[in-house]
């Protein structure tokens, strides 16, 4: 009883700490005539406070029995230029490796075509109580896909990394620094200077985490902030500021009080400055049992926005089931809703040409009807499937600009829309040999104000591969489509149905020595310039290889 009522006042005064204004408050103001991207299969989940260490992970290659674990999120929309980032895969050493210690540490150097350069580090160390790592990358493409020079892009990363495990805490940190560098190269007029349409992404950033890591607390606890600075080069900038708390309180063996609160005071400059704040708490009682669980919470938003003039408070009650039919298979189903949050960070992270003074506003899931399966066939085969019937407001999407059609806008469905999300995928795994991931998922969408979901696409695949050869060779092959895509160009009244993604990439790792491997890097083996967006064409085949040492 005694544990009851510590609960019960615990969940009281968080909800009076971030719930300022009162539930039944009606919004001042909306959005008018704009779209939106969603994490429309985020499963409602209270889990305890995370209790891994996160230690610094050496390279091995030992045999293991590691399940492959699936979680539904909202695939990212930057697909249009993959990755080139080779990396080294784990290898052993033998006996050597066994004497001397595993390789922690690693430089790369590499090349290739479209005059591109690649570089990347890391070094960490590990104490008793203390580890510590600095990773750094860089990779750029003196040219591009279309006018040489005026499409080329470069990316750098820099990246500190901090913990130190107490007796019954953990205090970790990061501080990191990116820089992107590209330009607007759609239909650009060749006579014009390309610093007039050159794009250039900082970002500095501070994040602390402070963790319970002992399992005789009676409270189990995370607390983390992070602070973000971002600004381009065109005198936009965004200072975004998040803590979130999560804690849990066994009340018995089998039920669990939890609390999730979070607060982000964000501050926008363009052609104006603005603030944009969300505040949320979340309590939530989970019951754990042999056959079932059941998670029910009820989630408090208050979001506020000087631009749009909103400020309103809405709450979402949330609940979902787990069952076990018989061993090795889980059918879930749930209901619930929230307030997903959008900042000009995140919606670069999905469209980088974005034009200035976008507008930017949260998404409602008002209702979200969801239920699936998922479990093992066999100790090699996993599957999961999943059905989502959501209710949206301010669904965004990404436009060419009605004015400069090298620059896309977020454009919003103001109005309540439903989308339903079907998603299954597959996976097969041989020890630590093979590792093979095919994942679907197809979308339709209900937009009532605008023509079509603008950007979105309709269907996504994508097919991940695995091989370990041998002790010195391992590769990767992975493919991808992305179908049903729309853009249009409103000075022309044009609508364009881009052709279908079609993308195929091989990577491979070979091991010289203990401490040389070299690596190649094939990307759109296919040779197809496709557009993600409208009159942004990606490059066509292009390679990366090049020589990693380890130490």
């Amino acid at each position: 009883m005694k544990k009851i009522t510590v609960s019960l006042l615990f969940a009281y005064v968080f909800i009076q700490a971030f719930s300022p204004v009162a539930l039944a408050q009606k919004p001042t103001g909306e959005i008018d005539s704009q779209t939106f991207e969603i994490e429309k299969r985020k499963k409602i989940e209270l889990p305890p406070a995370n209790r891994l260490y996160n230690k610094i992970q050496p390279f091995t290659n030992e045999e293991d029995d590691r399940k492959l674990n699936y979680e539904f999120r909202t695939p990212k929309l930057t697909l249009g230029t993959p990755k080139m980032t080779p990396s080294v895969l784990p290898v052993d050493g033998g006996k050597k490796a066994e004497e001397d210690g595993n390789l922690n540490n690693y430089a790369k150097l590499g090349g290739g075509n479209y005059g591109k350069l690649y570089g990347e580090g890391f070094f960490g160390n590990q104490l008793e109580d203390l580890s510590y790592d600095i990773h750094f990358k860089h990779l750029s493409n003196q040219t591009g896909p279309v006018d040489a020079k005026n499409s080329a892009n470069s990316e750098n990363r820099l990246k500190l990394n901090g913990q130190y495990l107490a007796g019954t805490f953990k205090l970790g940190g990061t501080v990191f620094y990116d820089r992107d560098n590209y330009y607007f190269y759609a239909n650009r007029n060749p006579e014009l200077n390309r610093d007039s349409f050159r794009q250039t992404i900082n970002t500095v950033g501070l994040q602390v985490g402070f963790d319970n890591i002992d399992n005789s607390k009676f409270i189990d606890y995370s607390l983390k902030t992070s602070l973000y600075r971002l600004s381009d080069r065109y005198d936009a900038a965004e200072t975004d500021w998040g803590t979130n708390f999560s804690g849990t309180i066994p009340i018995t063996e089998n039920i669990f009080a939890i609390l999730q609160a979070d607060a982000y005071i964000s501050q926008r400059t363009d052609a104006e400055t603005f603030k944009r704040n969300l505040y949320s708490v979340k309590p939530a009682f989970k019951f754990a049992f042999d056959a079932f669980t059941v998670m029910a919470a009820f989630k408090a938003v208050n979001e506020t926005d000087d631009r749009l003039n909103i400020n309103r408070s809405i709450g979402f009650p949330q609940i979902e089931v787990d069952a076990v039919p018989f061993s090795g298979v889980h059918l879930f189903a749930g209901y619930g809703g929230d307030i997903n949050r959008n900042t000009l960070r995140s919606l670069l992270g999905e469209n980088r040409w974005l034009g200035p003074n976008v507008t930017i506003a949260n998404t409602e899931k008002s209702r979200d009807i969801y239920g699936g399966l998922k479990g093992e066939l066999g100790p090699s085969f996993q599957f999961e499937g999943k059905v989502s019937y959501a209710t949206f407001k301010n669904f965004y999407g990404f436009n060419n600009d009605w004015l400069d059609t090298t620059k896309f806008a977020v454009v919003y469905d103001a109005d309540y829309i439903k989308v339903l999300t079907v998603s299954a995928q597959v996976g097969y795994q041989y020890k630590n040999i093979v590792r093979s991931t095919l994942r679907g998922d197809f979308y339709d969408y209900g937009i009532k104000r605008l023509e079509a979901p603008w950007g979105r696409p309709r269907t996504t695949l994508t097919w991940n591969n695995s091989f370990v050869f041998s002790k010195k060779m391992f590769a990767t092959i992975d493919a991808y489509y992305i179908g049903g895509l729309k853009n249009k160009n409103f000075v022309t009244a044009t609508t364009v149905n881009l052709k279908p993604i079609v993308d195929l990439n091989l990577k491979i790792d070979y091991l010289l020595t203990r401490n040389f491997s070299v690596f190649a890097s094939i990307n759109n083996l296919l040779g197809k310039n496709y557009e993600r967006y409208l009159y942004y064409p990606q490059q066509g085949l292009n390679f990366l290889a090049g020589l990693s040492f380890q130490f």
